[in-house]
């Protein structure tokens, strides 16, 4: 505050509030409480003051989460001077001001407001639970008892039940329009209203129709904030109380929302979002939301299974003496016949830190061999890569407070709003609060809509439009000369090479207009504080880490990284744990931390402390397990929570690789295709059943904290991969997953300070975390970049055509991706009403093509690529451009994978799955 007063200065019985966003005013007002003075800064209501004075005042039209309303009127306080009573939620403080909360006028005022309210609703509206009714609460605070409620509406406005999961009881809405206000303010989906006048308003979808029509989302935000009940959720409905409710982290995408999980009768009732969630801050999207049904679900494995008559015998459940038996055996026989690297381990992206951390030790130190990936290889390995080559680290430069601190949003390769929900709509909230967005994708999603300026390329050219937007901010003169002079590297090259981008030429090799490509290089370079943000579209190609790093080029050619002016460059991590991972060291090359196990020093703290030499050269990348499998090389495959026969691309070359190895191993939570293809199944647990950390997207470490036990005998995978290195008499020396992070702690650096018990009574923290004092580092760089040189490096690369281009015979591209509803290969999310929603699977296509080929909407088209072919419906839609086709990879009845190619990024060998030359016939 400016006046830099301490708190011992206001005094005993003053207390300090904090304005909007905590930020620093230019004066201190002093307000009188119910005779408690509170310091307040401008901007402050006098309910938010009333509450620093530990008075309570009952709402019921005001969330934290919203603008001020005053709608309600029962949080009426008197004013000394004011001519009568104010509604504090909208009354700002001023100098002096002397509030009464417990005036007898004021509250009588108050109370009448309430039991006029209350008389238009039915009785049972004091049947919800006051923990879940903010109504029932204030009607207790004053007194209204059921006599009060009346019945002069009955219950004629019924019930809109259609939707799975928002349920509205029209005879208790209250009409307060927090519901439309969630929709609008935290959402903007805007899909609610409130229609009719007087006693007979409610609300309503803005569209018409039912609930389950409307342009609804499913986020739950509308739900969470009914102040009555009217809007529930089925788990809800029953009235009983819940009997636990545990706080932990979505495992979902990466976003890493705050989630609390209310449980009865061991299984899930709800999960709504927390309100003091860092990330989600009490807001939510449909899958981590709702989409909790697959937990019990009746096809959970719930027992080990093994092909007792090997391959082409049926799988069948045993005990877990007998499977860990036989795998002991395979792998111990394999190990010792044909060397340690005959095995290899695919590790998970959706288990937590600990779990890796542990398979990653099991592999090196037990079975000695560095044969270890994880699904970031098929997605983000090309940012790893790309980020530690350009500025030092592999994990996104900012955290979600900063981006929200951002003017300008350079979108590039995300549908942020269907991938990430949370934070797409936390970037269309500070669109209409004014920032500038640019999107940069070829097909239109929604965030387009909402855009400045749609940079439109065709699929594979992003290296040519990030290098003819450098070319603009060179040009125009929006190049930081003193930033890159005192803290990049490579600019002459770099310069020089950007010569041969002119936004001509660039429209030339993308597709991009050239007004278009200038008018978003303007945007970004003349922000004051812009934000890259990035996914798939930029890393699922032949040349994805070139992207990566001309991308990066924008932020370190603005001074735009690294600085308290700039908002970085992001990506977005798919899965829930595809960060922790890949830091956890499940990765071929690298050890946890990102040390390299080429590092002789590196290397030798981990033997020191396991005890045991480890592997001096890299092992195989996930592509290359497939290709040694089918020459003979690898013997052995343990898949640890992927569908590698959903999600991996040419879906028969990995069948191959499967069927040539001698041993699958498949650890899983559900009998995916992957593990109807092994010889030996061990059940898993889900992320509602798991003790440990998740690491999101802006490298947050949260903690993950079991709900419910695993059904049957499965296991939570730190307990199944014990129990393997126990039954191989392997003594990987930790048994908890607190140990584990403990462990981990001690040989990485970078998360020195992270343990379990500091998450616990601190909360979430952001690596770099180097000891236990240390705050952690939400903001990368601020002191240097942590490259060899200590300087960011920017990268003058050329466009390169992609690995596969659409030709006469294969005339159309297809682009695979992500739908809100469904999440990967639909392990999860298809064993929930998740499907009533999206049933199925459709092929986006340009209404002129579908014109040329004689389809109509509904219409079975036939996909085809080289490699093979899926029939799905046609869907024409504006979303798709000319001659590209798109589909989702969620369906085991559309299984797209079967089309692309075996293409990788040169880099990484991350697969090209952005850029597939097909065909499309109608069936």
């Amino acid at each position: 505050m400016a006046d830099q007063q301490s708190d011992r200065e206001l005094g005993p019985d003053m207390v300090r509030i904090a304005g909007v966003g905590g930020q620093p005013a230019e004066a201190t007002l002093h307000v009188c409480v119910d005779g408690v003075e509170v310091a307040v800064e401008p901007g402050t209501t006098l309910l938010e003051a009333a509450r620093g004075a530990g008075a309570f005042v009952p709402t019921l039209c005001n969330d934290d989460r919203l603008a001020p309303y005053g709608s309600c009127r029962v949080c009426l306080v008197r004013v000394d001077g004011a001519r009568g009573p104010v509604a504090s939620c909208v009354t700002p403080c001023t100098d002096g001001m002397r509030v009464s909360t417990r005036d007898p006028g004021t509250v009588r005022a108050a109370r009448s407001v309430l039991e006029l309210m209350v008389s238009q609703l039915p009785e049972r509206a004091l049947d919800v639970p006051a923990e879940r009714s903010e109504l029932v609460r204030v009607c207790e605070h004053f007194g209204v008892w059921a006599n009060d409620f009346g019945t002069a509406y009955g219950s004629a406005r019924g019930f809109d039940f259609s939707h799975p999961y928002v349920k509205l009881d029209r005879d208790l809405c209250i009409a307060c329009g927090r519901c439309v206000r969630m929709c609008d303010e935290v959402q903007a989906t805007f899909a609610l209203t409130l229609a009719s006048r007087g006693y007979a308003t409610l609300v309503v979808p803005g569209s018409g129709g039912t609930w389950a029509t409307s342009d609804c989302v499913a986020c739950g935000g509308c739900v969470s904030s009914c102040p009555s009940g009217a809007l529930s959720e089925p788990g809800f409905l029953d009235l009983r109380p819940v009997s636990g409710t545990t706080t932990t982290t979505c495992g979902y995408c990466g976003v890493g929302c705050t989630l609390q999980v209310h449980t009865r009768d061991d299984a899930v009732v709800a999960v709504t979002p927390a309100l003091d969630g860092p990330v989600n801050r009490g807001h939510a999207c449909v899958k981590g939301r709702f989409a909790h049904g697959f937990a019990r679900h009746r096809e959970r494995l719930t027992t080990p299974l093994l092909r007792r008559g090997g391959r082409g015998s049926p799988l069948e459940p045993v005990s877990w003496g007998e499977a860990l038996g036989f795998l002991a055996d395979r792998l111990g026989r394999i190990r010792a016949t044909f060397g340690p690297d005959a095995i290899a381990m695919i590790c998970s992206s959706r288990a937590t830190n600990e779990e890796n951390y542990l398979a990653q030790k099991f592999m090196r130190a037990g079975i000695g061999t560095s044969n270890i990936d994880n699904c970031s290889r098929l997605c983000h390995a090309p940012s790893a890569a790309g980020l530690v080559a350009s500025l030092g680290l592999s994990g996104g430069t900012n955290s979600m407070e900063d981006m929200e601190q951002a003017d300008c949003f350079l979108l590039a390769g995300t549908n942020t709003t269907e991938a990430h929900p949370v934070v797409g709509a936390r970037i269309k909230q500070a669109v209409l609060r004014g920032a500038r967005l640019v999107v940069v994708d070829p097909r239109r999603i929604e965030l387009a809509d909402f855009a400045d300026v749609h940079l439109r390329g065709r699929p594979g050219s992003n290296v040519a439009v990030f290098n003819g937007l450098a070319h603009v901010l060179v040009e125009e003169g929006l190049v930081d000369e003193v930033f890159l002079k005192e803290r990049a590297d490579g600019w002459d090259e770099l310069r020089s090479l950007l010569a041969d981008y002119p936004p001509e030429r660039v429209e030339e090799l993308s597709g991009v207009p050239v007004d278009e490509l200038r008018r978003a290089a303007l945007l970004y370079g003349r922000a004051a504080r812009p934000a890259i943000v990035y996914g798939l579209g930029i890393t699922e190609h032949m040349h994805g880490t070139d992207g990566v790093r001309t991308l990066a080029n924008l932020a370190i050619l603005t001074g735009h990284v690294g600085t308290p002016q700039g908002c970085g460059v992001n990506p977005l991590r798919g899965q829930n744990n595809v960060q922790g991972a890949s830091d956890m060291g499940s990765l071929p090359d690298l050890l946890p931390g990102y040390q390299k196990v080429v590092d002789d020093a590196a290397r030798g703290r981990f033997e020191a402390t396991w005890g045991v030499g480890l592997p001096a050269r890299p092992g195989m990348r996930i592509p290359e397990m497939f290709d040694a499998a089918i020459s003979g090389r690898l013997k052995a495959l343990y898949v640890f929570g992927e569908d590698i026969m959903s999600t991996d691309p040419d879906t028969g070359h990995v069948q191959a690789a499967l069927e040539a190895c001698e041993l699958v191993v498949s650890q899983e939570i559900f009998l995916s295709r992957t593990a109807a293809s092994a010889d030996v199944v061990l059940p898993g647990a889900s992320f509602l059943e798991k003790d440990g950390t998740f690491c999101n997207f802006d490298r947050r470490f949260q903690r993950v904290r079991p709900a419910l036990p695993p059904p049957g005998e499965a296991r939570t995978d730190f307990d199944v991969i014990l129990a393997v290195s126990d039954a191989l008499g392997i003594d990987v020396g930790i048994r908890t997953p607190a140990e584990a992070m403990r462990e981990c702690a001690s040989l990485a650096p970078l998360y020195a300070g992270i343990s379990h018990e500091r998450l616990d009574r601190e909360g979430a923290l952001h690596w770099p975390c180097r000891s236990v004092d240390a705050p952690g580092e939400p903001t990368l760089y601020l002191e240097g970049f942590a490259t060899a040189s200590g300087r960011a490096q920017l990268a003058a690369k050329d466009y390169l055509p992609p690995g596969e281009e659409p030709d006469a015979a294969y005339p159309y591209v297809l682009i695979t991706g992500r739908r809100l509803e469904h999440y990967n290969a639909g392990t999860m999310t298809l064993r929930t009403p998740n499907r009533d929603l999206v049933p199925g699977e459709w092929l986006e296509m340009a209404p002129d093509d579908a014109r040329r080929l004689g389809v109509h909407d509904g219409d079975k088209v036939e996909v085809i690529s080289r490699r093979g072919s899926v029939a799905v419906p046609a869907r024409p839609t504006p979303r798709a451009s000319s001659g590209e086709v798109f589909l989702s990879f969620h369906f085991p009845e559309a299984p797209s994978n079967v089309l692309t190619s075996r293409v990788v990024d040169t880099v990484t060998s991350c697969p090209e799955y952005k850029v597939t030359a097909v065909q499309v016939r109608p069936l």
